[in-house]
């Protein structure tokens, strides 16, 4: 899953939103008896993790990346985590009581009061995320071309051995037009079954 579905699987606490979207910035076994984050925040993580293991096994989720696999092999699981976000936001009043840009601009304000609890690398594009519109623009194969693009360049960074890959990942929003109804089909069989396995295991993680 990717920012957006995070989120939304968040308790509806800023600690919760925090963490949820930590588990893609914050990286190895967290202590919290030495961790700078409060206990709900680390909760959140726990549920991040929990939610890409889920997402990872489940054969709905590997059915969609199967789509893929032909032009983006082992990388075709990152971009059905950004097309997921796409069918997501599109299909947002199935999931959500609250407007998306509302519910998006409750996040950007969130992560703004909260700043300097955020990892650096998180620091440093939060400025691009609100001024994008980044949840806001997954509606859009604008949005996940750009989306793209973005994961293309971090792939092109120096020594990276997967830079060959970069070109692919430019022009991947292709893959989502060209698999657009298969693919969305799979987003709204699983994305159910997501929201029931956090909702009944939360209190777990």
């Amino acid at each position: 899953m990717n920012y957006l579905a995070h989120l939304l699987l968040a308790e509806n606490t800023p600690e919760s939103r925090i963490g949820n979207l930590l588990g893609d910035f914050v990286k190895g076994r967290i202590d919290p008896k030495i961790s700078p984050y409060s206990q709900d925040i680390i909760k959140g993580i726990k549920t991040h993790l929990k939610v890409d293991q889920f997402t990872d096994n489940h054969e709905i989720f590997k059915r969609s990346k199967q789509r893929i696999y032909h032009s983006q092999g082992r990388f075709s699981g990152v971009l059905i985590d950004v097309f997921y976000d796409h069918f997501l936001a599109n299909n947002w009043q199935l999931f959500s009581s609250e407007k998306l840009e509302i519910f998006a601009d409750n996040t950007y304000t969130i992560l703004r009061k909260n700043y300097y609890q955020l990892p650096e690398k998180l620091q440093l594009i939060l400025p691009r995320i609100i001024l994008e519109n980044w949840l806001v623009s997954y509606r859009k194969i604008e949005g996940i071309k750009r989306t793209c693009q973005r994961l293309a360049q971090r792939i092109k960074r120096p020594n990276n051995c997967a830079h060959r890959r970069a070109d692919l990942f430019e022009i991947a929003h292709y893959d989502l037009q060209e698999n657009y109804q298969e693919l969305e089909s799979d987003f709204l069989l699983f994305f159910p079954k997501l929201v029931k396995y956090v909702n009944t295991n939360r209190h777990t993680f």
